[in-house]
């Protein structure tokens, strides 16, 4: 019988030490980091994948150190089935709580693409379908489908397939997640576009000869276009402004080579000045009938409230900005100065 003792005694001590270690194990997997690793860890988790998949991954990383008991973990969390599909950035200094929750509730990896003002809408088309990770649903080379997408009615000129898009994308950089569409992109971007147009037009200054919202996003497009320099948006939406106020065309490059096209080599000919298309302001009175890039909130922002001046005219100075004119005589002196800086 002492004998029988003396076992049970000695088994029941060894059965609490290796309880007590089991429990310190069990404590130290809660509370120590996941991971030696030195860097984060970028995991893609698909839709459906189950909770065990996922900590085998991490594990087969060298990111969980038990994949069982962060299952049992979860599981007794009641947070097996919430696993968020997409792509996860795992830092190894987590404990398990916080790994838990980042998979469940995190924010997911994003990645940055931005439409640049003064761009087509094909060029910013473009640009988007070249960023990683998207999913590419727009028919890039077919613009009746595209126009189709967003509601829109097909141009009236077939030359110019594209026209009725243009202006009407935010040019600003958005942030999308693995696997978003390039068509939930351009989306926002409308909506975007609408909201600040909408709101620039309810505040815009009285006495503009626009008509329409759509008028002034033309003009804004137009405007975009003629100056990289921020500050002398407004300068430039006055000019067109006081043209339009006198019945003057408009008479701006861009616009001339909007008109040209896919034909455009980087020259504007005296026969181009001369050509008969609906966007040549040497030839058409009034706006193009559409915008012909994306107009910048500060370009919208400018023609809404044109800066307080008489001037007619401008041309570059040579150094990235340019020179405002009231009369053409100031404006003919102006543009014999930056021809010579040319020579």
């Amino acid at each position: 019988m002492k004998g029988f003792l003396k076992f049970f005694t000695a088994l029941s001590i060894v059965l609490a030490l290796l309880a007590g270690a089991f429990i310190w194990q069990i404590e130290d997997f809660l509370n120590q980091p996941i991971s030696d690793k030195k860097v984060p860890l970028t995991i893609s988790i698909e839709a459906g994948s189950s909770a065990a998949k996922v900590a085998e991954g991490l594990y087969q990383s060298d990111y969980l150190s038990h994949p069982k008991w962060f299952l049992w973990y979860l599981k007794a969390k009641k947070q097996a089935n919430k696993i968020k599909a997409g792509e996860h950035r795992i830092q190894p200094e987590w404990n398990v709580e916080q790994l838990m929750n980042q998979l469940v509730a995190g924010k997911l990896m994003q990645y940055p693409v931005a439409l640049i003002p003064g761009e087509t809408v094909v060029q910013t088309l473009k640009q988007i379908q070249q960023q990683k990770k998207l999913k590419l649903e727009l028919p890039l080379e077919e613009p009746a489908k595209l126009q189709e997408a967003f509601g829109i009615d097909k141009p009236i000129d077939e030359r110019y397939p594209y026209a009725n898009l243009e202006g009407l994308f935010a040019p600003e950089t958005y942030h999308y997640e693995a696997n978003e569409s390039d068509l939930r992109i351009l989306q926002r971007a409308r909506r975007l576009q609408e909201e600040t147009l909408a709101k620039a037009w309810t505040e815009r200054e009285e006495g503009l000869p626009l008509k329409t919202p759509y008028e002034a996003l033309i003009l804004a497009s137009i405007v975009e276009k003629e100056s990289s320099v921020k500050d002398e948006l407004p300068k430039v939406a006055a000019v067109f402004i006081n043209r339009m106020r006198k019945g003057m065309r408009l008479q701006t490059d861009p616009t001339v080579i909007y008109g040209i096209g896919t034909d455009y080599d980087g020259d504007i000919r005296s026969k181009d000045l001369r050509s008969k298309t609906p966007y040549n302001t040497y030839q058409i009175d009034g706006l193009p009938p559409t915008p012909i890039a994306l107009p910048s909130k500060a370009a919208i922002e400018a023609v809404m409230h044109p800066a307080d001046t008489k001037a007619l005219y401008f041309v570059a100075d040579g150094n990235g900005g340019h020179v405002f004119s009231n009369t053409l005589k100031e404006h003919n002196r102006a543009v014999k100065r930056y021809l010579a800086t040319q020579k």
